[in-house]
């Protein structure tokens, strides 16, 4: 018999019919635990972290895997139990967020603000435009989403180089970034938020990227020094997109707001019709090899 702990009543109808032997409590972490509690092994966590009271997880005795519903795990590190598990849900998000780099790479290459204006003033400005075919990417991150980005990029002609956390097979290592980075056009960010990532893009790499790059963070925030982008920015020398800032809302008055050559979405990378349809069925696969002992998928090591 395995126990599971749902966030809402919602979840349960995503989830579907489980086999048999698996049972299902409801709890969001207020209020007191409900009957069963105390034999729940798995718990899937809300999307947002804060909604989870760090107290609730000392009423489930039983716990032996925390199960996200989110890529990112940042949040949850220092927070989780010794001896429990933390997975994520690494590969429910990655293609809506590979779309969401794809296309504001594709609003700067295809100058699309521009053009808007241009609709705006009922000005037929026509005008010859970027594309990929010939661009040298580099991408940072070689996991879920960086992988569909580079599938579409090599499909439109464009030349990939992935750099990950070490060095393997098709895989650049983090010490070769200082060199690769003067060779490539565009440099997208897809790495997990961790202390080692926190500020990655400074100053020094940004200034290492060719007149005329462009930079796209899709990952998080923090990975990149805003003020050094900023000053970049307002030079006129780099172009980006940025769904993800620091800080995080954007304040009203933030320079980045007026900063030329970048198209800004407000960290929309997952908000897609049928998210959480995507994200269940991975809880699901991921209840039933709990249920049956199987190991388990996306467990986060390091921060990743």
């Amino acid at each position: 018999m395995s126990t599971i702990c749902l966030p809402d009543a919602g979840a349960s109808e995503l989830l579907g019919e489980l086999p048999a032997g698996i049972e299902t409590v409801v709890w969001d972490g207020s209020g007191p635990p409900p009957p069963g509690s105390e034999h729940v092994g798995l718990l899937v966590a809300p999307f947002a972290p804060s909604a989870l009271p760090a107290k609730a997880l000392l009423h489930l005795p039983a716990l032996r895997v925390i199960q996200l519903l989110s890529a990112g795990a940042e949040p949850w590190l220092g927070r989780v139990p010794d001896g429990v598990v933390l997975c994520n849900a690494r590969g429910a998000h990655g293609g809506s967020t590979a779309e969401l780099a794809l296309a504001g790479l594709f609003s700067l290459l295809k100058q699309l603000p521009t053009f808007g204006q241009a609709q705006r003033a009922h000005d037929w400005a026509r005008a010859e435009t970027d594309g990929l075919a010939g661009k040298r990417v580099l991408i940072l991150g070689a996991g879920d989403i960086g992988a569909r980005i580079a599938a579409v990029s090599e499909i439109l002609g464009a030349q990939v180089t992935f750099v990950g956390r070490r060095a393997r097979p098709g895989v650049r290592g983090p010490a070769e970034l200082p060199e690769l980075l003067a060779r490539h056009d565009v440099v997208i960010v897809a790495l997990p938020h961790t202390p080692e990532t926190v500020n990655l893009v400074d100053a020094a790499f940004l200034a290492a990227m060719p007149d005329g790059a462009i930079l796209v963070n899709i990952a998080r925030g923090p990975i990149v020094d805003t003020d050094a982008l900023v000053a970049e920015l307002m030079a006129g020398r780099l172009h980006a997109f940025l769904d993800v800032t620091e800080p995080e809302p954007l304040p009203t008055d933030h320079p980045l707001w007026d900063a030329p050559n970048l198209v800004l979405t407000p960290h929309v990378g997952g908000a897609t019709y049928g998210w959480q349809s995507r994200a269940y069925q991975l809880v699901r696969d991921q209840v039933v090899r709990f249920h049956q002992g199987q190991p388990l998928e996306n467990v986060v090591s390091e921060g990743y």
